[in-house]
């Protein structure tokens, strides 16, 4: 008779799970692609953007829920992965939300915006040329996170993309131009925000040009979460940053 346990059973090297924006369209297919062999990611999706927008606060208990349907399939770590929706608050309230996800999951949680935060650090840079999709408005949110964090902002842009539509169908190339013509030999590093855009595919030619490395949503997230998971693989796609090992006081301080 057939048994299960005459089997050598064939976990994962880590599970990865991610919270997005109902309306994202780049973290499943860009973390997918770039998730080490052996990686598994899991994903939900919870309203938090364009119509679905509204304080932390208020988001809180939808994202706790979530995080804790992401601990039923047993992550590792569970990523809150939306770059505006992690800085909204500001640096206080964000580390508040991910305390809520860890206390209620038993889980390491990180956000975009802790993972940006440790992503500095590893790469040592605090000068940085930050440019987002956002219009005048939500971009200066997210830069107001950034200064309050403590960095130093050379020269900062918000795109003006009109919708979410036009995030996720803009070509890498467009990326790859908007930051290079904001080259600044004077910064440490360059920072492109929103998960739902294709600039994640131009880093390695960015870092070519640039000489200095690039950050961006999706990459900083899935750096975070598998060295939180404790996976040291080095992608070279995506830049500098995976060469790098998570600082885990750094990351600690940035959850506290």
């Amino acid at each position: 008779m057939v048994s299960y346990t005459d089997y050598e059973p064939v976990p994962p090297r880590a599970r990865l799970g991610f919270i997005i924006p109902s309306s994202n369209r780049m973290v499943e297919p860009q973390v997918q692609h770039f998730c080490p062999d052996g990686v598994v990611p899991h994903f939900n999706r919870i309203g938090m953007t364009n119509r679905h927008k509204a304080p932390l606060e208020v988001l809180q208990p939808r994202i706790v829920e979530a995080a804790e349907l992401l601990a039923d399939s047993k992550v590792d770590v569970i990523v809150l992965q939306c770059t505006g929706t992690s800085m909204s608050g500001g640096v206080d309230p964000e580390k508040e939300i991910i305390q809520a996800m860890a206390q209620a999951t038993g889980r390491p949680a990180i956000s975009t915006a802790s993972s940006l935060m440790a992503a500095l650090a590893a790469v040592d840079a605090n000068r940085i040329v930050f440019i987002s999709e956002s219009p005048a408005d939500h971009h200066a949110e997210k830069e107001a996170y950034m200064r309050e964090a403590g960095l130093d902002i050379a020269a900062s842009k918000g795109m003006g993309l009109p919708r979410s539509d036009v995030y996720c169908v803009t070509p890498p190339e467009y990326w790859f131009d908007c930051v290079a013509e904001m080259q600044d030999d004077s910064v440490d590093a360059y920072f492109v925000s929103c998960a739902n855009i294709h600039a994640t595919y131009v880093i390695e030619k960015l870092e070519e040009r640039l000489d200095r490395p690039v950050l961006t949503s999706n990459q900083v997230a899935l750096w975070c979460a598998l060295r939180t998971a404790g996976i040291d693989d080095d992608i070279p796609a995506l830049g500098r940053l995976f060469r790098t090992g998570l600082n885990t006081q750094v990351a600690a301080s940035a959850a506290e």
